[in-house]
């Protein structure tokens, strides 16, 4: 099985960090949590949710936690991060006291998980009875992954790129069966889209290809082989008449509250 590991907090930043600020706010807002509640971003990467959760939510206290220690060196250089207590921690095995904290949270993080229900168990489990267990995730399998594009025509090539190990937990359906299964109650599902603008053909490719598993398996690619990826990608992202290239990504989010 191929090990996802995402230790460039910087290259992450600029290619999945972004991505996940566009989609954050809209999150955020339709959790609608109450201020001054204790929170933990699971899987909280460079940090770039976490840094909202601190500036749209006015929170108690945040923790976030993520197996790379790269990672959580880089979250702890962002402005918001004064706030918010950063360690390494495994999703599954969740260093916290049961019912010690309001919210618990998963941002594009569920399909990386080896075992998903442990996953959603253990959020549950560390949330107070009534407090809220929630995540969003791209949707992979309906073609809502930013890097779709590119995964299109890697397939054309005949190009292999392995999928994240649980890639069919970010369904909405099977979200629904893992917050069923938590025991979670009051469950609710939506889809949030978003488009985010490049600069130029070039600053995408750069960009995308940059702190992305599909930039390592593009990397083991012949020059060639690159070369021609890249034209029929560039095919299927017509730039507008500035040169930017303007596209969207949607992932599938769902929430439900610990019952008491």
């Amino acid at each position: 099985m191929t090990t996802y590991r995402f230790d460039d907090g910087a290259a992450y930043e600029r290619m999945m960090g972004t991505w996940s600020r566009l989609v954050g706010p809209v999150f955020l807002d339709w959790l609608a949590p109450p201020p001054d509640l204790r929170w933990l971003d699971v899987g909280c990467g460079s940090g770039a949710f976490t840094e909202q959760i601190v500036e749209r939510r006015a929170p108690a206290a945040v923790h976030g936690i993520d197996p790379s220690e790269q990672q959580i060196k880089f979250a702890r250089t962002r402005h918001g991060a004064r706030l918010v207590e950063f360690r390494q921690g495994d999703a599954m095995a969740l260093p916290f006291e049961d019912r010690s904290l309001d919210v618990a949270v998963m941002a594009l993080v569920i399909f990386f998980l080896t075992d998903p229900a442990k996953g959603v168990a253990e959020m549950a489990r560390v949330v107070r009875r009534g407090g809220t267990v929630a995540t969003y995730a791209w949707d992979m399998l309906g073609g809502g992954f930013p890097l779709e594009p590119v995964l299109i025509e890697m397939r054309a090539l005949g190009v292999v790129h392995p999928p994240p190990p649980s890639d069919a937990a970010s369904k909405m359906e099977a979200l629904r069966e893992l917050w069923a299964g938590a025991g979670l109650a009051q469950v609710e599902t939506r889809a949030i889209e978003v488009e985010r603008t490049f600069a130029s053909f070039d600053e995408f490719w750069a960009t995308s290809l940059s702190g992305s598993s599909v930039g390592r398996t593009v990397a083991q690619m012949q020059p060639a082989a690159v070369a021609e990826l890249r034209a029929r990608v560039m095919s299927r992202l017509p730039a507008d008449p500035a040169g930017r290239i303007t596209y969207a990504a949607r992932a599938n989010a769902i929430k439900g509250r610990v019952p008491h």
